[in-house]
């Protein structure tokens, strides 16, 4: 269906920051836009502020004087909800409150004209639930603007369960024109980012509450390592720490009390003590004049071994061989280290897609480790592939379990990085045998690389492997109950939350084998129900096995 013509007026109803920025949305793409806010000046002052943004924008260069000018004349506060008869869309950005909404709408249907697009941007109510007593929910809609709306390009478009296909459609298609990047998704608790977003901050809060290590440290190696744009602790003190946690115990509510989607006592606590981020002057972090700035846990230089020798393979980390012998660190092939073929190493790149259920196949890879292979044993044929350190400690990429349980050597993990050759800094967790030489030599060695080394506590699955490991795993559940495509979920989390990998895709880099595992193991440690793999997932994984063994 066709985007809303420019000749159509638009109406938002709510003046505060998500009302004027939608408002400015509409404007900047040539409507006529009726801006309503029930307290009385309200979309007076919005619509002077929206001027003023304006004039910014051409001050900037990115928008003409006449450009300016006739955006000015198209922007009409209004009086009166009677006002917005003309409107061939509406769009509601006011309380989150389900009856407030519910009136609402109830009193637009008595004003705008029965083809009337009616649209709320709420981020926690169920749009079925906003449209339930009107007389045509069919054409209600959620148009989930991400704040600024007028910089972010994500919009969600979703489908209540009363709304008519050709209502979604001309939303999309409406969003699109806009210059947004809008995404599909049924009416469902969070929509797509909210519900899918939930273990980044979920998983570093747990982490922190486990004594792994300092808010400061995590965010760095989320950071440096795992290459998000901010740490979580840094993140949900700018979004508000109440904002953060209500909409955490939302989705948890919605859910029934799912035990994935539990809120974080630390953070209850915080909220409860009024610390809730910058707004307040203090979050996670101290914020104000004089506050300090929080510094991640550093390890002081050490030397770096001059050889180590190559076990099996190191699958999401091949990388490191080459990097290693680049900076001269030769790099001796063991017994057990066994030749990977082509397709092994396109896999094991994050190389193209194999096809999943709804190709046939799994999305991509073989696996390489983990139990099936012979989980944590050292010197074992087939066990994941490690560095055998001078000392005699083992150097591993964290397959979920602790370091202290492996048999044989005292081991040092490293946790999982986006690009090992871009990371800036590496996680490592050694055993509790371990002595501190091999602590050092393992430092070393990825100093040697370039690397800023955090030591943290022997803590399941490391840091930022755990979180990708459960942000696959979210969103493959929510392709398995029809959220959304696989396309559409990778998209809406690398736009609306600034993901450097659409958690889909981060799955087929890693493979769905290697996922399964992990979470399998941190499982076994933390019972409950909490790290359980969705079917979709196993599934994914059952299909990889199959063919690895054909």
């Amino acid at each position: 269906m066709d985007e809303l013509s420019l000749d159509r007026t638009v109406a938002v109803v709510g003046s505060g920051t998500m009302g004027r920025g939608i408002a400015q949305v509409a404007l900047t793409a040539g409507h006529p836009v009726l801006l309503y806010d029930a307290a009385p000046g309200t979309a007076e002052r919005a619509a002077r502020a929206i001027g003023e943004r304006l004039d910014r924008l051409v001050e900037k260069g990115r928008m003409s004087a006449e450009q300016r000018a006739g955006a000015g004349a198209r922007l009409v506060a209004a009086g009166q909800l009677s006002e917005l008869a003309p409107a061939g869309l509406v769009v509601e950005a006011i309380v989150e409150d389900l009856a407030v909404k519910q009136r609402l709408f109830a009193d637009l249907e008595g004003v705008v004209a029965d083809d009337c697009l009616l649209a709320t941007n709420t981020s926690s109510l169920p749009v079925t639930a906003v449209a339930a007593p009107l007389r045509l929910p069919g054409r209600f809609v959620g148009l989930h603007f991400f704040n600024p709306a007028p910089v972010l390009p994500l919009v969600e478009v979703v489908s209540g369960a009363a709304t008519d296909r050709a209502a979604a459609d001309r939303a999309h298609a409406t969003a699109r024109a806009w210059g947004k990047t809008p995404v599909r998704c049924t009416d469902s608790p969070g929509f797509i980012v909210n519900r899918v977003a939930r273990p980044f901050y979920a998983e570093a809060f747990r982490v922190y509450e486990e004594r792994g290590a300092d808010p400061a440290t995590i965010d760095a190696v989320l950071r440096e390592s795992g290459g998000f744009a901010m740490g979580p602790f840094e993140l949900t003190d700018l979004i508000g720490q109440d904002v953060n946690e209500a909409v955490t115990t939302s989705v948890w509510t919605a859910f029934g009390f799912d035990p994935r989607f539990t809120p974080s006592l630390a953070q209850r606590q915080l909220v409860q003590s009024g610390r809730i981020g910058r707004k307040s002057g203090h979050g996670w972090y101290a914020y104000g004049e004089g506050a300090e700035r929080p510094i991640p846990h550093t390890a002081a230089p050490a030397k770096a071994p001059e050889s180590v020798v190559l076990h099996g393979d190191l699958g999401p980390a091949v990388e490191l061989v080459p990097m290693l012998e680049e900076a001269g660190i030769e790099v001796v092939r063991g017994q057990d280290h066994g030749a990977r073929g082509p397709e092994q190493a396109d896999q094991e790149q994050g190389g193209p897609e194999q096809g999943g259920p709804e190709q046939g196949g799994p999305e991509g890879g073989q696996e390489q480790g983990g139990q099936e292979q012979g989980g944590h044993g050292s010197g074992v044929p087939g066990s994941p592939g490690r560095l055998e350190l001078p000392g005699g400690a083992v150097l591993r990429l964290t397959t979920g379990l602790p370091a202290t349980t492996a048999e044989g050597p005292p081991v040092v993990l490293f946790d999982l990085a986006l690009d090992y050759r871009t990371a800036g800094r590496i996680a490592l967790a050694a055993s509790d045998t371990a002595p501190p030489s091999a602590v050092e030599e393992a430092a070393g060695l990825f100093q040697a690389l370039g690397k800023q080394v955090s030591l943290i506590d022997d803590i399941p699955g490391m840091i930022v492997a755990r979180t990708v490991a459960m942000l696959v795993d979210f969103a493959n559940d929510a392709v398995a109950r029809g959220v959304a495509s696989p396309e559409d979920v990778d998209t809406a989390m690398r736009l609306g939350v600034n993901y450097p990998l659409g958690p889909l895709e981060w799955g087929r880099r890693l493979t769905a084998a290697r996922v399964v595992d992990l979470l399998d193991a941190l499982g076994a440690l933390h019972p409950g129900g909490r790290y359980a793999p969705c079917v979709r997932l196993r599934r994914r994984a059952a299909v990889e096995r199959s063919r690895r063994h054909e």
